[in-house]
């Protein structure tokens, strides 16, 4: 049986649960692989799904920030849930919710129908990044050195990916439908299948009761990070073609480049971060990404042409990309005894900085200049600086060197549910 493993009389061989381990973290990374080409998909032909239902400029930005708050929602919900239902059968039951919520999109032809699976979309997406991450802190408990950066380079990627169907399905002029439909033909079953390996990990002995030993005081340096990294991300996805093109005289065709050298240098970041945490610590990398995507920022506001500006963007997805994994970590490490309560509600912080980030921007760009509304967020990562003592909760365990997998975590597979 998948998710099993072979017990001795000590308990499982380390054979077993190391077999175990690395099925359960490719599984796992394959999940955030395909959410990464969900979402991408998505946002990226928000264009095309506006014209497709007749959305006007008026009613879009409801219909934008109805996603993430109902995702906010949804990972509440996950909170309350798992502490009956395992983390792995949620994430396995809602990947094909929001696969088949985004064919949804491309089916539809009224607004009521866009709203419902809009809806859909925003609830079980919710539902998905919360029990994602649960999984992730608890593989990287059982593998005992840092791995969350490698769930998260795997998303990049699939982010990347599903950018690139996405222009070119609105290069060939495809339907949304006619874009979506082979995506999720090929993904759903592969997801459905691979689901089967996801490994639940046993929680520490709980020292505060549950849930309710996630004290939001705690918490709350670690949230802060969220939220500002999230303003930092909403900034470069929202705003960077604009940027480019309006405040720094590029062409249409060199506005669309800095997405993608960002989603680029993420991916590269997060490859290679997990050996950063565990040669230098989870407080030094978190300093030094704050600090790299600070001076981003400030590249980005003085730049004197396109070129100079493409630097500041490829250095602000160099110093981002680590923040929002070491963060969902640091919760697990922080609360090891409730680490799926404390995801679930930092996970909230994800939406709120995305719901932040992008009207705060441009509210200060028209009012002020969009030059100086780049100084707004690299502030606001800069205090993530005054935070990063937070990563080390446990003695920053994960900070170098490698221990064995414990035996106590990989003692559920999904597929015994």
């Amino acid at each position: 049986m998948a998710g099993s493993v072979q017990r001795t009389a000590q308990g499982p061989t380390l054979a077993a649960m190391t077999d175990v381990l690395r099925r359960g973290r490719a599984s796992l990374a394959f999940g955030f692989f395909v959410q990464g080409v969900a979402f991408a998909l998505l946002v990226t032909r928000i264009p095309a799904m506006q014209d497709r239902y007749g959305v006007s400029d008026g009613l879009l930005p409801v219909f934008l920030a109805a996603v993430p708050i109902l995702a906010g929602v949804g990972s509440v919900t996950t909170e309350r849930l798992v502490r009956r239902v395992r983390p792995s059968r949620l994430l396995r039951w809602s990947q094909p919710v929001v696969l088949l919520a985004l064919l949804g999109v491309g089916a539809g032809d009224q607004v009521t129908e866009l709203a419902v699976v809009l809806g859909v979309f925003g609830l079980s997406v919710g539902m998905l990044d919360a029990s994602m991450n649960m999984l992730g802190v608890s593989l990287q408990r059982a593998y005992g050195r840092s791995i969350m950066l490698s769930f998260h380079a795997a998303y990049s990627l699939g982010g990347i990916l599903g950018a690139s169907l996405a222009w070119l399905g609105a290069h060939e002029e495809l339907t949304l439908w006619m874009s979506y439909l082979p995506v999720v033909v090929v993904l759903l079953p592969a997801v459905l299948v691979g689901s089967r390996w996801y490994v639940d990990g046993e929680a520490e002995p709980v020292e505060a009761g549950g849930a309710d030993g996630v004290a939001f005081r705690l918490l709350l340096p670690l949230c802060l990070v969220m939220t500002f990294a999230y303003i930092g991300d909403s900034t470069v996805s929202n705003w960077s073609a604009k940027y480019v093109k309006d405040v720094l005289g590029g062409s249409e065709q060199l506005a669309t480049v800095p997405y993608n050298v960002y989603m680029v240098t993420t991916l590269v970041g997060r490859a290679v971060g997990d050996l950063g945490v565990r040669r230098f610590g989870a407080v030094a990398v978190v300093r030094l990404g704050a600090l790299v995507a600070a001076c981003g920022f400030v590249v980005v506001a003085v730049a004197p042409g396109a070129w100079v500006g493409m630097l500041g963007f490829t250095l602000l997805g160099i110093g981002l990309c680590v923040l929002v994994p070491q963060t969902f970590a640091a919760a697990g490490r922080l609360f090891p005894g409730a680490s799926d309560a404390a995801v679930a509600r930092l996970n909230i912080f994800n939406y709120v900085g995305f719901l932040i980030g992008s009207p705060l921007v441009g509210a200060l760009g028209d009012a002020w200049s969009y030059r100086g509304a780049m100084l707004v967020p690299m502030a606001l990562v800069l205090v993530t600086t005054v935070y990063a003592r937070s990563f080390a909760s446990g003695g920053d365990r994960y900070g170098g060197g490698h221990e064995r997998p414990r035996t106590a975590d990989v003692g559920r597979g999904s597929n015994g549910l």
